[in-house]
C-alpha cells in the first residue's frame, strides 16, 4: 500500500511537470530566449534548440502527460479497491479523487506557476526534457508518422507567417510591458507600415509646387528661390503637366553668385513614378537615380504633386525640420472644447485624436471637409458630424487651408456617421 502512494505521488510529479511544461513552452517569448542565447546563456541556448524540434518536444510532453495520468489512474484504483474492500466502490472513490488531484495539483497549479516564469522554468527543465524526448523517441516517431499522415489526407498546411495585425499588437503589448517606449514603439509601427503607403498618401499636392517655365529668366528664378526658401524647383515646359526637370540650388548658384551659362545646361532630368506607387519602391527609385525628387502622375499623365526624399524619410521617422521651414501645429487648441485645424492633416490622424468613424476615401482633412459640404469651401461654412462641429476659418485658391473644430461630450448611443452640413 505504501509503495503504492509513493509511486502515485511520484506519477503526479510527473504530470504537473509535463502540464507546466506544455504551458511554458506556449507562453514562452522566444524572442527574448534568442537573445539570452546570443548572450552565450548555456541553458537558454538549450532550450531555444528544443524549438527547433518542435513537433517532437510536443508529442513527448503528451506521451508523457497521458502515460503518467493513465498510471495515476490505474494504481489509484487498485489503491481504493484494496481499502474500500469492494471494485465497485473503489473504482468510484478512485475516480472522484484522482480527478479532482490531477485538476488542482497536476492541473491548475502547475500551469498557474509556469505561465508566472515560463522563461525560467523552460530554461532549468530543458536538460531533463532532453533526455525524455530519447527516452521516448520510438513512441514520438510513431505519433510522428500518423501526424504526417493525417496532413496528407486532409492536406493542411501550417500558416506560421505572422500578419501585419498581429506584428502590431505585439508592438503594443511590448510597449505597455514597458520593454520598449513610445518612441522606439513608433518607429518600429511606422517601419511596419511603411511598404503600405503609396505616393499619393505623402505627396505635395500640385497646387503646392513651387515651378518655373523654361524660358524663365535667372532674376525670375532667382526669386521662386529665395521666396521658397526650397533647394530644389521644377521646370516645365508650357504648363505644370509637361514637367522638363529640376533646377538644384547648388547649381544655380555658384561661388561668384548667379551662373553665367544657360540655364538649360543646369537642368536635371525629373523621375516620374505613378501616385500608386508603393514609397517602400520610390525610394528605391530615389536611391538608383541618386535623385530627392519625383513627380507623380496621374491615371492621366498629368502632374498629380512631388514626393520628396524627406516626404519618404519622414513616413518612417516622423517630420524633419530645418532653419527655413516654418514649424505649422496640426491640432491647436485654442479652448478647452475647441481647436484650430490644418486642413492638410491626414484624415486618418483627425479621425483618431477626435475618436470618430469615416468611411471617407479622402486622403486630407481639407478633401474630407469639401466632401461633407458638397461644394467648394469658404470661409464661415460649417457642418456637424458625429460629436463635432467644423467651421472653415481660412480659405485660399478654393480650398479649406484651417478650420475651428468644437467638440461636445459624445451620447450614449450616438452614431458615428450622423452629419449636417450647413452654410
Amino acid at each position: 500500500m505504501t509503495s503504492h502512494i509513493i509511486v502515485i505521488a511520484i506519477l503526479l510529479i510527473f504530470s504537473a511537470y509535463f502540464s507546466a511544461t506544455k504551458t511554458a513552452f506556449s507562453s514562452l517569448n522566444k524572442t527574448r530566449i534568442k537573445a539570452l542565447a546570443e548572450k552565450d546563456n548555456k541553458s537558454a541556448q538549450f532550450a531555444y534548440k528544443l524549438f527547433d524540434h518542435y513537433d517532437k518536444l510536443l508529442s513527448t510532453v503528451l506521451i508523457g502527460s497521458t502515460l503518467t495520468n493513465v498510471g495515476v489512474s490505474a494504481l489509484s484504483a487498485l489503491l481504493f479497491v484494496e481499502l474500500l474492500g469492494g471494485a465497485n466502490i473503489g473504482a468510484t472513490v478512485s475516480t472522484i479523487v484522482v480527478t479532482v488531484v490531477v485538476l488542482f495539483f497536476g492541473e491548475m497549479a502547475s500551469k498557474s506557476l509556469a505561465k508566472e516564469a515560463p522563461d525560467k522554468f523552460v530554461m532549468y527543465s530543458a536538460p531533463f526534457l532532453k533526455i525524455l524526448i530519447i527516452l521516448l523517441t520510438p513512441l514520438t516517431a510513431v505519433f510522428s508518422a500518423w501526424k504526417r499522415l493525417m496532413s496528407k489526407a486532409f492536406r493542411t498546411e501550417p500558416d506560421s507567417k505572422m500578419s501585419q495585425e498581429e506584428l502590431l499588437m505585439l508592438i503594443d503589448e511590448v510597449q505597455q510591458e514597458g520593454s520598449i517606449g513610445e518612441d522606439e514603439g513608433d518607429l518600429l509601427r511606422n517601419s511596419i507600415e511603411f511598404t503600405e503607403r503609396r505616393a499619393e498618401d505623402i505627396l505635395t499636392h500640385r497646387v503646392d509646387l513651387e515651378a518655373v517655365p523654361v524660358e524663365a529668366t535667372k532674376e525670375q528664378i532667382a526669386e521662386v528661390f529665395s521666396e521658397s526658401k526650397f533647394s530644389r524647383i521644377l521646370v516645365y515646359e508650357d504648363n505644370l503637366d509637361n514637367i522638363v526637370g529640376v533646377i538644384h540650388l547648388k547649381d544655380f548658384y555658384t561661388g561668384g553668385g548667379i551662373i553665367s551659362g544657360d540655364i538649360k545646361d543646369i537642368i536635371s532630368p525629373a523621375i516620374f513614378v505613378l501616385k500608386n506607387e508603393k514609397i517602400s519602391s520610390l525610394l528605391r527609385k530615389l536611391q538608383q537615380t541618386k535623385s530627392h525628387i519625383a513627380v507623380v502622375l496621374d491615371e492621366y499623365g498629368g502632374t498629380y504633386g512631388i514626393v520628396t526624399m524627406e516626404d519618404v524619410l519622414e513616413e518612417l521617422v516622423g517630420d524633419i525640420y530645418d532653419e527655413h521651414d516654418d514649424v505649422v501645429e496640426e491640432f491647436s487648441r485654442v479652448s478647452d472644447s475647441a481647436y484650430r485645424v490644418d486642413c492638410s492633416t491626414d484624415l486618418d490622424e483627425f479621425c483618431e485624436h477626435f475618436d470618430i468613424q469615416t468611411d471617407s476615401e479622402m486622403v486630407s482633412l481639407g478633401g474630407w471637409v469639401a466632401e461633407q459640404l458638397g461644394k467648394i469651401p469658404e470661409e464661415g461654412d460649417f457642418f456637424s458630424y458625429d460629436n463635432l462641429e467644423v467651421t472653415v476659418t481660412d480659405v485660399e485658391s478654393h480650398r479649406a487651408m484651417f478650420v475651428e473644430i468644437i467638440q461636445h461630450q459624445k451620447e450614449d448611443g450616438a452614431s458615428d456617421t450622423d452629419t449636417a452640413p450647413a452654410t
